[in-house]
């Protein structure tokens, strides 16, 4: 038997088995997550690349099982996570971006969303076959925000100094009102 994270199995035999995978890989092995992570850390200066960023740590389980009594309806649940190194939209500097996602997943042949339960995300399939890491990984895309930046709790470097310079900013508009209102 191979690499049950890796391989590409029968989604009923995954669930017939009760099948619980652990993960605790790199973000390197995720060739989707690390071209975007690597695309976006492109925008850096070469000094300001993080180092080993491909060796952040990918964790999670997946637990495959059925929401029916009659096994018929196979489910994947479980959770990943992901500490990528990303560029703050905002002050334009690297940080420490962390990714969750909570999988509630109903994988179902495309088209056939019949199946549709308010628990669970239907998950459309192209194949009766998954491969677990596809689906982990798909997840982790999914968590990364369209414009990553800084928690609210924290403060961006250059972003913070623009603010307290923008309180000094001249206004050149500021009195035309006052002059409107004072020819009517």
């Amino acid at each position: 038997m191979g690499n049950p994270l890796r391989d590409r199995r029968p989604l009923a035999e995954l669930a017939g088995q009760g099948q619980v995978i652990e993960i605790t890989e790199k973000i390197g092995d995720f060739g989707r997550l690390a071209g975007i992570v690597e695309r976006d850390l492109a925008a850096l200066d070469p000094d300001k690349l993080p180092r080993d960023w491909r060796d952040s740590a990918v964790t999670g389980r997946l637990v495959f099982g059925f929401m029916d009594a009659q096994q018929r309806v196979a489910v994947l649940e479980g959770e990943v996570a992901a500490t990528i190194d990303a560029v703050c939209q905002r002050c334009l500097e690297p940080f420490r971006l962390i990714l969750r996602s909570e999988l509630h997943l109903l994988p179902v042949m495309s088209g056939d969303s019949a199946l549709a339960d308010d628990g669970f995300e239907v998950w459309e399939l192209d194949d009766e076959t998954v491969c677990p890491a596809d689906i982990a990984e798909e997840s982790l895309i999914m968590a990364i925000p369209f414009s990553a930046m800084h928690d609210p709790g924290e403060t961006c470097r250059d972003f913070d100094a623009e603010a307290s310079d923008a309180s000094q900013t001249t206004r050149p508009f500021a009195g035309l009102k006052s002059q409107l209102d004072e020819n009517r």
